[in-house]
């Protein structure tokens, strides 16, 4: 966790948090099971999508074979993700100096959510209950002995906070196992499990949001929320107390990234700050005596996301990073001048993210992708300039059958500019209108659509579709006022803007008009009702992916730990105990305006979501069955928001794909013909 900011406040509420039904109950499970589609409904709609296609759904959505590849901290081994047969990713470590390999972590019937070393003999991992979320991390030796349940707290949930570098025997983890509404750093040891409680978060009506530790672990700064939407910034005195140095707005962001080791002054650190400036940017601040000592980097269109520095090199800048039309790495350091020459050189059309680096810093873990390539990982050698391909993680779809994602500008109906993707297949390129799939983000707020592949897209490109994706106003990465100027608007301008999106593409002759379909999950998912109920007529069906239908219950119904914070998911979406604004709850909550639907419409949910309760679900498709509507429902009882395992996914796209067969029709273009 680090200082709150702007950017993590509007995550607070990042994809609907809706609370949920304990998938535990002795002889019950969440929502209603009879309103399910049972398996050979689900079979026979997936049946419809018909053709000798080139690709399949589990071409798109199978497990890589191998992925998440990761560098020993001394570079004498290699970790990643292999998959099985029966869809296991168990993770295994390699020694790249004799090839054995071992496995490390085996992946049971719960999934293992992330992995990462954190000494060069001991790794973490995490993993929950059915999609509960409530975390537990564990440590693990490099041939799988000695595993250790570092946060075994039932109905607790644990969040990863520091790895500390200069202290090999632990890590810092969040807990909120003494309030279920607030979290608190401990310093965990990562061979016996005992925890050391760092500082106590007492107060929960105006809870601590975030906290920044040193490279030794020393608490430095934390920020605290104050009466719901004020947010105040302490800073160590020196003494063991701490002292306010700022007093914000939530809005603000004031997010410190890492300290600067290469002063002599302990107080130097780099900070994104809007404070200044409608676009976040990086500033190096004097945090004891509150000023700005100098602008590092800016960009006049988009926020500046992160900066990279070298712990070998005396912590001296290696890049800065911001996301634009796609994702810019700006390179300052000579070795990732070397590195980013390398890739544009070798890789052109790529863009690329380093994952890890050894500690010497010779080596880099690369991932490097586009709108047609998966991903590959690629190790990258500063010694010998050398960038070697370790693997390709989706190696049956090759480049060139794939479609391009194209960025598009627009303007809205009310003058904003607006940015977004349009994939594109190749009957449209071709010159023939299309079918397309409107496809609005989760979140909404701070969260935004990006280049790079996109299996969905490039599934429905494969059978003829085209895919739009809207950064409607509330996206994120535009700036401040961009961002704010969606509050108090999703569901209505928010919603305008993926119209207006759609207007320009039909407008460009791309698509056909008749044949749209709107499909999103969370937030997406709501859009989907919500579009379904403020346009009727404007889509030909809808899938609703793990969305919302009722605006009360979602502020009724917030997990404990997003509680603090409801005055501020209230300044974002709507607050009904202001009377004008709950008469816009009312008219945007598609639970209240079930009537106006006459599209079909595809719902699909995790049985154990703790951000989107099943009942939001349950209650769109029994009163639109009430009307005599088919609606075919997909709920999985092993899931939470989203479907993480690999069988639930594939049999999910297979029947959305036979869905929209069935709704957007056959197309007449040529079929692909297998190899």
């Amino acid at each position: 966790m680090k200082t709150l900011n702007f950017k993590t406040v509007c995550g607070i509420a990042l994809f609907l948090l809706i609370g949920t039904t304990s998938y535990a109950q002795e002889k019950t499970v969440p929502g209603n099971p009879s309103l399910v589609s049972s398996n050979d409904e689900l079979i026979s709609l997936a049946s419809l999508d018909e053709g000798d296609y080139r690709y399949t759904v589990e071409d798109y959505f199978a497990n890589p074979k191998a992925f998440t590849f990761r560098f020993s901290p001394d570079g004498k081994y290699l970790s990643y993700r292999e998959s099985n047969v029966e869809g296991k990713r168990h993770i295994y470590v390699k020694n790249l100096k004799t090839n054995e390999i071992k496995r490390a972590i085996e992946e049971k019937e719960e999934l293992v959510r992330t992995y990462g070393w954190v000494n060069n003999g001991r790794l973490f991992y995490s993993m929950d209950k059915g999609g509960d979320e409530n975390y537990h991390i564990y440590a693990v030796d490099l041939d799988g002995s000695n595993q250790k349940d570092l946060t075994p707290f039932d109905g607790v949930r644990a969040q990863f906070t520091e790895l500390l570098k200069e202290d090999k025997d632990h890590i810092i983890v969040a807990l909120n196992k003494n309030n279920p509404q607030v979290f608190e750093p401990y310093k965990v040891n990562l061979n016996t499990g005992e925890l050391t409680q760092l500082y106590s978060n007492e107060d929960a009506a105006n809870p601590i949001a975030g906290y920044n530790f040193d490279k030794n672990g020393n608490l430095k700064a934390f920020a605290k929320i104050r009466d719901g939407v004020e947010q105040d910034i302490y800073y160590e005195d020196g003494n063991g107390s701490y002292n306010v140095i700022k007093k914000l707005n939530w809005k603000d962001s004031f997010n410190i990234l890492d300290f600067n080791y290469a002063t002599e002054n302990p107080h130097d650190a780099y900070v994104i700050s809007n404070l200044s400036s409608d676009k976040a940017e990086i500033v190096l601040y004097d945090l004891m005596e509150d000023k700005v000592i100098e602008k590092v980097f800016t960009n006049n269109q988009y926020d500046v996301q992160s900066m990279g520095l070298s712990r070998k090199r005396n912590y001296e800048i290696d890049y800065f990073s911001y996301e634009g039309e796609k994702n810019i790495v700006v390179p300052i350091s000579d070795s990732y001048k070397k590195l980013d020459s390398k890739i544009k050189k070798e890789l052109p059309g790529k863009q690329y993210s380093v994952l890890d680096t050894t500690d010497d810093e010779n080596l880099y873990m690369v991932y490097v992708d586009s709108d047609r390539l998966y991903g590959a990982y690629y190790a990258f050698n500063v010694q010998k300039n050398e960038l070697k391909e370790l693997y390709n993680t989706m190696p049956q779809l090759k480049e060139e059958d794939m479609s391009e994602m194209r960025p598009i500008t627009f303007k809205s109906r009310d003058g904003l500019t607006l940015h977004g993707y349009i994939t594109l297949p190749k009957a449209a390129l071709a010159g023939q209108k299309v079918p397309v799939i409107v496809n609005p983000h989760g979140g909404p707020q701070g969260i935004r659509d990006s280049w790079g592949f996109n299996p969905e897209s490039q599934l429905f490109a494969s059978r003829g579709y085209a895919t739009l994706q809207v950064n409607f106003r509330i996206s994120g990465g535009y700036g401040r006022e961009f961002l704010e100027s969606g509050f108090k608007q999703i569901g209505r301008k928010a919603m305008d803007d993926v119209e207006d999106g759609l207007q320009y593409v039909i407008d460009q002759g791309w698509v056909d008009a008749d044949k749209a379909a709107i499909y999103g999950g969370s937030h997406g998912g709501y859009a989907v009702l919500r579009g379904l109920t403020k346009t009727p007529d404007l889509y030909a069906c809808g899938v609703d992916y793990v969305g919302v239908s009722n605006l009360f219950t979602f502020m009724k119904t917030i997990p404990p730990y997003w509680k603090p914070y409801l005055k501020i998911i209230k300044e974002i979406w709507y607050d009904e105990d202001v009377a004008e604004e709950k008469a816009i709850m009312e008219e945007v909550s598609p639970v209240y305006q079930m009537e106006k639907i006459k599209k079909p419409l595809f719902v699909v949910q995790g049985a154990n979501d703790p951000r989107v309760n099943i009942d939001e679900s349950d209650q769109i498709v029994s009163a639109l069955r009430g009307k005599g509507y088919d609606v075919p429902y997909m709920v999985k009882y092993d899931e939470g928001h989203g479907f993480g395992k690999e069988e639930n996914r594939i049999e999910l796209y297979k029947a959305m794909m036979g869905f929209y067969s069935k709704h957007l029709g056959k197309q007449e273009i040529p079929a692909p013909l297998k190899d």
